[in-house]
């Protein structure tokens, strides 16, 4: 993915910190689905459309929402007409977007490669650059984050986040009956508080 972006920049959402792809890029970008949001604050559509993909971000990775944040990464492209305006919509959207730099040339690289003609549009990329979905904006609409699982199988991503020894142990104890075993537990549980208490008041009693 960081030779989409070789010799290019990318900002930091909120700050001027410039993303350099050759090291913070690369690690930003490895084994993850890209999303290229082509938008603009002042567009009725993108109005209507970005809290949705706001949402749709955030479910997928904060804390929040999830244990562990998905392999999802997402650059804005401005179609703001100033970058007051670009500024003052990033602030309103999650810290850990990346966005082009107002004004930079490779806005229209981008348009260009992916035949962008109209916001919003949501590219979605595999860590290879090759495209998933030309524009996601009406799948998000229709199936939230349910839709994320379809791009992670077809983006083949390695999922470095193996569960631990125990954890696996615990998974593999579960089953259809575990519910039922929780629940003959919490009687049993009943049971023995029940007779405790009448045990007790039988020594208490003359």
């Amino acid at each position: 993915m960081a030779a989409l972006f070789t010799g290019k920049v990318l900002t930091a959402n909120r700050e001027r910190d410039e993303v350099e792809t050759e090291r913070e890029l690369g690690r930003a970008l490895e084994n993850k689905v890209l999303l290229l949001y082509f938008g603009s604050g002042q567009c009725p559509r993108c109005r209507q459309f970005s809290p949705l993909l706001k949402d749709f971000f955030l479910r997928l990775t904060d804390e929040f929402y999830v244990e562990r944040a998905s392999q999802l990464v997402l650059v804005y492209v401005s179609w703001d007409e100033t970058e007051e305006q670009q500024s003052a919509f990033l602030r309103s959207m999650p810290k850990c977007w990346l966005a082009v730099p107002f004004g930079d040339a490779f806005k229209r690289e981008l348009e260009l490669r992916f035949a962008v003609s109209e916001v919003p549009t949501v590219v979605v990329l595999k860590p290879t650059g090759e495209v998933i979905v030309r524009n996601a904006v009406e799948e998000i609409r229709r199936m939230g984050p349910a839709c994320f699982r379809n791009w992670q199988e077809a983006a083949e991503l390695v999922d470095r986040n193996f569960l631990l020894a125990e954890d696996f142990d615990d998974c593999t104890r579960r089953s259809i009956t575990d519910p039922i075993r929780r629940l003959k537990y919490k009687l049993d549980k009943k049971a023995e508080a029940k007779n405790r208490e009448r045990k007790e008041e039988g020594e208490e009693s003359p």
